[in-house]
């Protein structure tokens, strides 16, 4: 039996700020437990002891055991856990986000929920592609149509240089093989891409279902963030694998080049810049456990207050 350690759970406020953090620590094929206040990662090359409280997002890749003793410092540390496929690529479940209040949600909640608001969040959206061009005053009607023919150039631009044959964007989401080399590999891009950014959005205790651009689905919002970074990162990709006519197994091969473009952790950063951005918040997450209770004339009153003198 393992002995018992009876360290104090830190304070939320003593811990460090999101933006003093790690941005991500990767794992795989090793095996996470508890040693005082830290973790240790043990795998084929020895043990390592990690201050838990470090890490921002902990992405758990294939082959990982984690104990209970291990998951309850990670969550006292405010820290986020996402369970991925290999190297971080393919997000699977994640654990509780890495912000304990629900500031950035209600934030979003709030923008999307006023016309006014929601269209100027898609707007900025839309200048963040067309940077040498004011879109303010288009209509969602004349921002689609030339978000439309922006992607449209881009594919041209990237068949040209890469000797690619191009006549469109067609899949099958329910038969991944039937599709053409490229349209294969765009779906493998794409979808990887869509991973990364769900992490990141959960950890932020953002809400994935809450779309300013695209409704109705539980990842709306994820499309619309990912799709800032798809003429710059995943479509290249996809144009470059598929323009290799050695290439066995298209979607694999797409997944593991898309992988190395992400390892560094820039875009984890970029993405995080660009949603507090959209949001117009400041880049910095308070980490504490605030529970108040909402009132309809005075706002937020004080929770954990008997009130039975007001009835």
């Amino acid at each position: 039996m393992e002995r018992l350690t009876s360290i104090k759970k830190p304070e939320l406020q003593a811990l460090p700020r999101v933006i003093d953090r790690i941005t991500y620590l990767y794992l795989e094929h090793a095996k996470i437990n508890k040693q005082d206040g830290a973790i240790t990662v043990t795998d084929s090359r020895g043990i390592i002891r990690i201050p838990a409280a470090t890490v921002g997002v902990l992405l758990l890749g294939p082959g990982t055991e984690v104990t209970h003793r291990a998951m309850e410092l990670i969550g006292d540390t405010g820290t986020s856990v996402v369970w991925t496929g290999e190297r971080g690529v393919r997000h699977y479940a994640h654990g509780r986000a890495l912000s304990h209040n629900t500031k950035l949600l209600v934030k979003q909640a709030e923008l999307v929920s006023n016309v006014r608001s929601r269209v100027s969040i898609a707007r900025k959206m839309y200048q963040m592609r067309f940077e040498n061009e004011d879109v303010s005053n288009l209509t969602m009607q004349q921002l689609r149509g030339r978000e439309g023919a922006r992607v449209r150039s881009i594919y041209r631009k990237e068949a040209k240089a890469t000797g690619v044959s191009w006549v469109g964007r067609e899949y099958n989401t329910d038969d991944f093989a039937s599709g053409t080399p490229i349209n294969q590999a765009l779906s493998a891009a794409h979808t990887a891409l869509y991973g990364l950014v769900y992490s990141v959005i959960v950890a932020l205790g953002l809400s994935p279902g809450l779309g300013f651009i695209h409704t109705g689905h539980d990842l709306s919002f994820v499309y619309d963030i990912a799709d800032l970074y798809k003429a710059n990162v995943t479509i290249p990709i996809a144009f470059k694998i598929a323009s290799n006519s050695e290439a066995e197994n298209i979607g694999r091969e797409t997944r593991l080049a898309v992988r190395d473009a992400f390892v560094d952790g820039k875009i984890i950063g970029k993405i995080t810049k660009d949603l507090y951005y959209l949001l117009g918040e400041e880049e910095q997450e308070v980490i504490t456990d605030l529970i108040s209770l909402w009132d309809d004339k005075e706002g937020l009153v004080a929770h954990g207050v008997s009130y039975e003198e007001f009835v």
